[in-house]
């Protein structure tokens, strides 16, 4: 059965293939103006949804950058300490080697005592080093100080939380410790530097025998060239995840472009097509609703 076609059903035809023109010419002009792919969900569902999790990786990535950015500030710290600490230590070893020399005299060996008394309390104020108010060889405590300066008869104390670590994740799978162990570097009670030291320096004044701390004080040394030289790995597992995390926002950034931008030259050449077609209806509805004489006698 056939329908009647009214002047009526022909005007609203052509209204809403206008309509639809227009929209679609708006639509490209909105693109050509913003480059946006996606204004609304509802435009690519699927395509917002990559784009969704393509920004929450950029933004992981992100926080990723700034921990290993905040990691090798810790890090660069604890070297620059370690660095003083092994220019005091060798300078002990130095000082410890001459004392064991027969021919000096007990005011030699005083003076000795006294510098190396000197360079111990230098030694304790390094590992006491922080960064941004935290120590850097004391775990995740938050002391005062990683070790206490002893009293006579007293070693000093190590104040830090035994195996703890400040750690900073740096990828989904990764994490890096950026603090050092004092306990380890420096040892703790009557096995650290520190007492080791103090007993050569009694050793000198009381005038006896300080070979066997001597090599105590070279174990020790190790101890803390080997403490720098962790450091320096950590740092430089830091900078191959600082490249890898670079090139990482570098791609993704690439990705969230292709997939919420669009290419400009297919834009306007979009732009142009629906022009010409939006011109193409307009002349068509024009030659299809032409106006009659009743038209003009309402």
């Amino acid at each position: 059965m056939l329908n009647r076609v009214t002047n009526l059903t022909m005007t609203s035809a052509a209204q809403r293939n206008l309509q639809a023109q227009q929209s679609k010419l708006a639509e490209l002009q909105d693109k050509a103006g913003t480059l946006n792919k996606l204004s609304r969900p509802s435009d690519d569902p699927a395509a917002t949804a990559q784009a969704l999790q393509t920004r929450s990786r950029i933004a992981a990535a992100a926080q990723y950058g700034r921990n290993i950015d905040d990691g090798d500030s810790w890090l660069t710290a604890a070297d620059s300490a370690l660095s003083d600490a092994t220019n005091v230590v060798r300078k002990m070893q130095d000082l410890t080697v001459q004392a064991g020399n027969g021919t000096l005299n007990q005011t030699g060996r005083d003076a000795i005592a006294l510098e190396l008394e000197g360079l111990n309390k230098d030694l304790l104020s390094i590992a006491n080093s922080k960064h941004l108010g935290r120590n850097i060889f004391a775990g995740s405590s938050d002391a005062a100080s990683a070790f206490t300066a002893g009293t006579p008869g007293n070693p000093p104390t190590f104040n830090g939380v035994a195996n703890s670590s400040v750690e900073r994740r740096i990828s989904d799978t990764q994490t890096v410790r950026v603090d050092a162990d004092g306990a380890a570097i420096f040892g703790d009670g009557a096995s650290s530097i520190f007492q080791t030291v103090s007993g050569i320096v009694a050793g000198l004044r009381n005038n006896t025998d300080v070979t066997a701390l001597a090599g105590q004080l070279t174990t020790a040394a190790q101890n803390v060239i080997n403490g720098r030289a962790e450091v320096g790995t950590r740092q430089a597992q830091l900078d191959r995840a600082s490249s890898v995390n670079t090139d990482l926002e570098a791609t993704l950034d690439a990705q969230k472009t292709g997939i919420e931008k669009a290419d400009l030259g297919s834009v306007i050449m979009d732009l142009k097509l629906q022009e010409t077609n939006y011109q193409v209806a307009l002349a068509a509805t024009a030659r299809v609703l032409q106006p009659t004489l009743m038209d003009f006698l309402r």
